[in-house]
């Protein structure tokens, strides 16, 4: 494994260590070696289950369902906590 065990980092690190990976993600897709991509789709996949595991409560917004998808008006999305219209 790269990097620290995610269950080692406090809440603060974790989520600091998500916004990097997720911000990174879009240029080890598109440029990023099958290694560089295997490597961060692990990272990816152990952080996520990490905050998953301390938050499995997290609020979902309605539009993020099925059906919420299923009420879009027109295949535009509501923002978050607001209807769709």
């Amino acid at each position: 494994m790269t990097g620290v065990d995610p269950g080692r980092l406090d809440d603060q690190q974790l989520m600091k260590e998500l916004e990097t990976i997720h911000r990174t993600r879009h240029d080890t897709l598109l440029h990023g070696s099958d290694d560089a991509l295997r490597a961060h789709n692990e990272r990816m996949a152990q952080l996520e289950g990490e905050w998953l595991r301390r938050n499995p409560r997290r609020p979902v917004a309605a539009g993020r369902t099925r059906e919420g998808a299923r009420e879009r008006v027109g295949g535009e999305a509501a923002t978050p906590g607001t209807p769709a219209t």
